[in-house]
């Protein structure tokens, strides 16, 4: 008989989450998650820790935890992607809250690995541990928690990796200046995640430019270094990762649904050499009888088009048709075959 096989990383995450309202009053966790929600999306920044209590956290936890965590493995993947030789040996995350980045770090890379989580929140730091413990990886098990305020005047230890997820948007811009200035300064790679709104984007946007000012490579999802093609006001860069919904997320949300869509904007940036895609895809592809329609952000000379995909281009057809939002266009095992018409 063969063996089961062994659960992933996310299924061993949402196992780890299990229960973990056990004990808080519904209506109590409800409304701790719409506080969240509101901090999430609003537009208010603040100097004071967002998870105030172990009641938070575990709302926190049990509702965003997998959706950050999906969201930053995306990201994660569009870096190394761009680098497939190169592993992170340690990696700091800067507002990690309960860990959802380093659990996607552990889902990225295989080996060992010094992991540093840094939050304000003391609450946040013990639960994230206690569900780290239930990992059955030694990286996560021997992750190392720490308080440390995030804002001006922060300092990070030197590290390989440096991810800031969903933490810039509960930032003043000075300390949003400094958090990525000083991400820059200590991280070989740095990745920057925030939702997938107007607002999220032109924070990404804003830090990818200071990241690029600070002497970094644009790793992903951009083709280049160049300035952002896309007119501020008439649209934005983000992308989606599929999430299974919990049943805190049923209760606050409703819905029948077993999943949902979690929008992101994301920039991985870099000190080393990386091969960025093509073009990327920058919407979900619009199939068509005979045809896919891609919309693309390409080479800076290029910048956003649209490429009209037909049979006749044999086995980039087949791929468009497969192809998803966000994904690197052309693929490298589609057939050379014709180009793609470009509108």
């Amino acid at each position: 008989m063969n063996a089961a096989p062994a659960p992933t990383t996310a299924e061993t995450l949402r196992s780890a989450l299990a229960g973990l309202l056990d004990g808080l009053p519904p209506k109590q966790a409800s409304a701790a998650v719409e506080r969240l929600i509101a901090n999430y999306r609003g537009a208010t920044p603040t100097d004071a820790p967002v998870l105030r209590d172990r009641s938070d956290v575990a709302a926190y936890a049990a509702y965003r935890m997998p959706a950050t965590f999906e969201a930053v493995r995306s990201a994660l993947d569009g870096l190394a992607e761009a680098a497939p030789d190169w592993t992170p040996g340690s990696h700091v995350d800067v507002g990690g809250g309960t860990g959802a980045a380093a659990w996607a770090v552990d889902a990225t890379w295989d080996g060992p690995r010094a992991t540093t989580v840094l939050d304000w929140a003391e609450p946040a730091l013990a639960l994230g541990k206690e569900l780290a413990g239930r990992s059955p990886s030694a990286v996560l098990r021997a992750a190392e928690w720490r308080r440390a305020v995030i804002g001006s005047g922060i300092g990070l230890p030197d590290a390989d990796l440096v991810t800031v997820s969903y933490v810039l948007g509960e930032l003043t811009a000075e300390a949003r200046t400094a958090v990525v200035a000083e991400a820059a300064r200590a991280g070989r790679a740095v990745v920057l995640i925030e939702p997938g709104t107007p607002q999220g984007y032109l924070r990404i946007r804003e830090a990818r430019e200071q990241l690029v000012a600070a002497g970094m490579t644009v790793a992903a999802p951009c083709p280049h270094d160049g300035a952002c093609p896309i007119e501020v006001g008439q649209d934005w860069c983000h992308f989606s990762a599929r999430v299974s919904r919990s049943s805190l997320h049923r209760k606050v949300k409703g819905g029948s649904l077993p999943y949902e869509d979690e929008k992101f904007a994301y920039v991985a940036a870099t000190r080393f050499p990386v091969t960025p895609v093509p073009s990327r895809i920058t919407r979900r592809p619009q199939i068509r009888k005979g045809l896919v329609l891609l919309d693309l952000c390409g080479p800076e000379e290029a910048g956003l088009s649209r490429a009209t995909v037909t049979k006749r281009h044999g086995g980039l057809y087949k791929a468009a048709r497969d192809a998803e939002w966000g994904d690197a266009w052309p693929p490298a095992s589609a057939s050379a075959g014709a180009d793609a018409d470009a509108e």
